[in-house]
């Protein structure tokens, strides 16, 4: 998958959950990336986030480090 594409679906996770408190919001994140992102998924927004995270949403940079 592109990486705008892959941005633009992490994101939108994001402002699913923005509404949420702090907290729960980013467990909501992390918990929709481990439990419906395939490996090769994860792995490349792991890896985009390691050069940057360009345009990638401050709950999905919380989520990342989670992740990890």
């Amino acid at each position: 998958m592109t990486a705008d594409h892959m941005v633009h679906m992490a994101n939108q996770i994001a402002l699913y959950f923005a509404a949420y408190p702090h907290e729960e919001a980013v467990a909501g994140v992390t918990d929709h990336i481990q439990k419906f992102w395939e490996r090769r998924m994860r792995k490349q927004l792991l890896d985009y986030a390691s050069h940057g995270g360009s345009g990638l949403h401050e709950l999905v940079q919380e989520a990342i480090k989670r992740l990890n």
